[in-house]
């Protein structure tokens, strides 16, 4: 695994640090756009299924793929750190290099019980927005040719 794990002020620094660095939020269209990191661009990991659980998303990596090159520098974030390590993890075994797992995601790392153990993104005080430009937005990305 090449992937690093990063608190939210080092996953801050490396996208504002003039490498590169790009948000990928990995949350559901919905978690998305009730507010996201600034600047985030949103592919889904999993999506609800017919009966309201979570699936795979079975177009994520044709997604990332499509819109984002293999030498693209990905800091990838959920809500609390688990679906965008699955994510960086799968990533990886498709040949992207440049990885960094938001660990505490954008609500918080929780322990087994729910709580919140380590703050997220928003909690730490990140930027933040609510809407996001229409190219950076799931149903945009999904449809690129």
């Amino acid at each position: 695994m090449t992937h690093q794990d990063l608190a939210p002020s080092e996953a801050l620094a490396l996208i504002q640090g003039g490498e590169g660095w790009i948000y990928l939020d990995v949350r559901t269209e919905e978690e998305f756009q009730a507010g996201h990191a600034a600047d985030a661009w949103n592919v889904p990991f999993a999506v609800r299924d017919a009966a309201g659980r979570m699936a795979p998303n079975p177009q994520f990596l044709e997604v990332v793929q499509k819109v984002f090159p293999k030498d693209s520098r990905l800091v990838v974030g959920c809500a609390s750190g688990v679906r965008s390590e699955h994510a960086c993890r799968l990533l990886d075994a498709q040949g992207y290099e440049h990885l960094a797992n938001l660990s505490t995601g954008f609500l918080g790392a929780r322990d087994g019980y729910g709580r919140v153990v380590r703050p997220g993104w928003q909690a730490a005080g990140m930027p933040c927005e609510s809407a996001a430009p229409p190219e950076r937005t799931y149903a945009a990305l999904r449809a690129r040719r």
